[in-house]
């Protein structure tokens, strides 16, 4: 299904930390054969999450924006016959863009996917979460502009404490950075990042919905995705 040493060196980079590795030089070219720019945005028609993600406000963060009024949530182990279903669909030449919250190692067989599908991701995050705090490390591609920091205002709002840190590929402009300490506003980081991943590329530049619903706590760390074929 994929070259066996790719897959290793995918896998390594996310078990050793996917958004830092990328950034280092041993694999930036990896980075830009990856992510690169995209033909016109399409709306989100799939969410891939963890069996963790799936129980988390991240989903009710997606759910709540109004770009994606048909997406599909898949809550995933990527077993074989899940990897085979996500291959057919990233080849079957149909326009569409996925967007997802994983685990390290399940992100790394995801875009070793896509690169052999053809397809471009322009959004690449890696998030470490504890109580009260956040971390992101972000590589983006020319059609998420705006997004990170679009991200981390929602955050800012909704006194999260977050550090941010944004990787603009293929462009000139300065790494963006910024940060907050705990307001004590709660665990909102992963409804913010759910409704952030369902608006990229869109015109939709309003606030996130806080999210009342009450959800566990996502800890621990993850990566996130937006793949358009």
């Amino acid at each position: 299904m994929m070259n066996v040493e790719r897959r290793s060196l995918l896998k390594g980079m996310a078990l050793g930390g996917l958004a830092g590795a990328a950034l280092g030089s041993s694999s930036l070219s990896l980075a830009n054969s990856v992510l690169g720019p995209s033909s016109q945005p399409h709306a989100a028609s799939l969410a891939i999450v963890s069996a963790q993600v799936a129980r988390s406000a991240f989903v009710h963060g997606l759910q709540a924006s109004p770009a994606t009024p048909e997406l599909q949530i898949m809550a995933s182990g990527l077993d074989l016959a899940q990897l085979q279903g996500l291959q057919q669909r990233l080849s079957s030449g149909q326009p569409q863009r996925l967007i997802g919250l994983v685990d390290d190692a399940s992100a790394a067989l995801i875009i070793d996917l896509a690169r052999s599908a053809g397809a471009r991701v322009q959004w690449l995050g890696q998030h470490s979460a504890s109580a009260g705090h956040s971390r992101h490390r972000l590589l983006s591609a020319q059609t998420a502009h705006g997004c990170a920091l679009h991200l981390g205002q929602q955050l800012n709002r909704c006194g999260h404490g977050f550090e941010l840190h944004e990787q603009r590929l293929h462009s000139p402009a300065p790494a963006l950075q910024l940060t907050s300490a705990n307001r004590q506003g709660g665990d909102q980081w992963a409804a913010t990042l759910g409704y952030a991943l369902a608006v990229l590329g869109s015109t939709d530049t309003g606030q996130a919905p806080l999210i009342a619903r009450r959800a566990p706590a996502l800890t621990g760390t993850y990566v996130s995705f937006s793949i358009h074929v």
